[in-house]
């Protein structure tokens, strides 16, 4: 099995992995996932969105799951078999506001205790850290603002690599809101 990264955004296929999906006979994704490889999905390919992650383990040594942004940035890497990388949210954020990767703190508040990654975001900042939060829809940035220094600048990067990409800066005594569900959190000094 190949799990494949099909970028954060529109247009952010690597070559590798527009190689990989391109050969491919049998393809798994999310209907995000699957419209992201677009073009690159060669005719007659059989093409499944995913209903039963969990059953993923067990799909035939010849399929290609499709994994939005990177695989191993909370995405399908820990799936079984080989994994080809695709350009990550927190490369494009990062990008975006010019930050060095090296200071990167990753922290995943998406489908986990929110209080748990605000307690830990606001440890990594402490410490000097940029911190890069893996959100989801309901994570409240006013709860992550509220346990930070006021000065600590906080950018809001919404729908990264799509046409509406929005990216709103603010700081912990006035964070940004965010206004959709696809969205990142960025923290620290910067």
């Amino acid at each position: 099995m190949k799990i494949v990264g099909v970028g954060c955004g529109p247009g952010m296929l690597t070559a590798e992995a527009v190689g990989v999906i391109a050969g491919a006979t049998l393809i798994y994704g999310s209907p995000r996932a699957i419209a992201l490889a677009g073009t690159a999905v060669p005719p007659g390919c059989e093409v499944h969105e995913i209903s039963d992650y969990r059953g993923l383990r067990s799909l035939p040594a010849h399929a290609v799951v499709l994994s939005t942004g990177d695989p191993m940035l909370a995405g399908l890497g820990y799936l079984p078999g080989d994994v080809v990388p695709g350009i990550s949210s927190l490369q494009v954020a990062f990008a975006r506001l010019k930050v060095p990767m090296t200071r990167a703190a990753v922290v995943s508040a998406h489908g986990k205790d929110h209080a748990r990654a605000i307690a830990e975001a606001r440890e990594e900042i402490l410490r000097g850290r940029v911190v890069f939060l893996i959100a989801d829809p309901a994570f409240d940035v006013g709860a992550l603002a509220a346990a930070l220094p006021p000065e600590t600048k906080v950018a809001v990067c919404e729908d990264l690599g799509y046409p509406e990409e929005r990216i709103a800066l603010g700081t912990g005594a006035e964070p940004p809101a965010a206004r959709g569900d696809l969205f990142v959190v960025v923290t620290g000094e910067f």
